[in-house]
């Protein structure tokens, strides 16, 4: 099973591996057969996930081979100075070329991530998403989160988008793009019973590694286009 993912890797050196994951399998926390961790190891090989994406999402995933390069990348991600791109679908109409999603996040009911505000509140000004300060929630725990993005295509069916996290938190992407109105195509936390794949991939990621910036990229996948 692992051989059948092994030929998915993009990029691989002693210290790191690159695979372009595909939609339905973990990085890890799952069964041995939905979960790449366990997979490798169970082929007699140690990985050491330096970022997470989720099952649904297909794309770019980096690992280290040992810990010792392990603390150097998630420093990178920690600091912020990972640059990374997602390629989501949506339904298309009403939005602008490029925008910015300004809206901090919180963990509700049922551990689901949402917009840390009441939704009314949300305002937008000069393709711009954000919420007053006044209007946060003060009663639990909320982090700061921008996602900014661009249109790449568009039908009369479905918009193209190229989206930044400019941070990392768990279901970003998702949520903010649903809490505008344009919740990508397939995505189970905002679609019931969703008939295909959720359409969200993580497209490109740069990093420092041995003292050059090295650029990856998972092509697009064919359906969506």
């Amino acid at each position: 099973m692992w051989a059948e993912f092994r030929e998915r890797v993009i990029l691989e050196d002693d210290a790191i591996l690159v695979l372009d994951k595909p939609v339905g399998v973990s990085v890890m926390g799952e069964r041995h057969e939905t979960d790449l961790v366990r997979m490798a190891a169970d082929a007699g090989e140690r990985l050491f996930p330096v970022h997470r994406i989720d099952k649904v999402t297909s794309g770019v995933i980096l690992f280290a081979k040992d810990l010792a390069v392990h603390g150097g990348l998630t420093r990178q991600f920690n600091k912020r100075t990972v640059h990374k791109a997602y390629l989501a679908v949506t339904a298309p109409g009403g939005l602008p070329p490029t925008g910015r999603i300004d809206l901090p996040l919180s963990v509700g009911r049922k551990n689901r991530v949402r917009i840390a505000a009441p939704r009314e509140s949300i305002e937008v000004k000069d393709d711009t998403w954000t919420v007053p300060e006044a209007a946060v929630f003060d009663s639990v725990p909320t982090y700061a989160s921008v996602t900014t993005f661009a249109v790449r295509a568009q039908t009369p069916e479905r918009a193209l988008l190229e989206a930044v996290p400019e941070t990392g938190r768990r279901h970003q992407i998702r949520v903010h793009l649903a809490w505008i109105g344009h919740p990508i195509v397939g995505d189970p936390l905002f679609e019931k019973a969703p008939a295909g794949r959720t359409y969200l991939h993580s497209w490109r990621l740069s990093f420092d590694h041995r003292g050059e910036r090295v650029t990856v990229e998972a092509p697009q996948p064919a359906e969506f286009s």
